[in-house]
């Protein structure tokens, strides 16, 4: 692969990159009382708590909730990145990645 060729993957690499970091993720669980909004880059931008849903009895459900939605939301991240980086992945192993 030439240089031009690398420095053309490394910009299209760089501008997936880029749409990671701005596309926001939103994720639910226990029917809306727990939300959590993540990046591309499976960074957590918010968690919200809804607390019409909090029952001080049962805080273990709403621990569930939380995981649950953060599971979920890291796994989408995740799939996310794949599907942008899956045209890319071929060429990437040319470049010793």
């Amino acid at each position: 692969m030439s240089k031009f060729d690398q420095a053309k993957m490394l910009m299209q690499v760089r501008k997936i990159q880029k749409e990671l970091q701005n596309q926001i993720i939103t994720v639910e669980a226990g029917d809306g009382a727990v939300k959590v909004e993540i990046s591309g880059e499976q960074k957590i931008k918010k968690i919200h708590i809804d607390p019409s849903f909090v029952d001080l009895e049962d805080i273990g459900q709403l621990e569930r909730w939380v995981e649950d939605a953060v599971k979920t939301a890291i796994q989408e991240s995740q799939k996310e990145a794949a599907e942008k980086m899956q045209p890319m992945m071929g060429s990437l192993g040319s470049l010793g990645l």
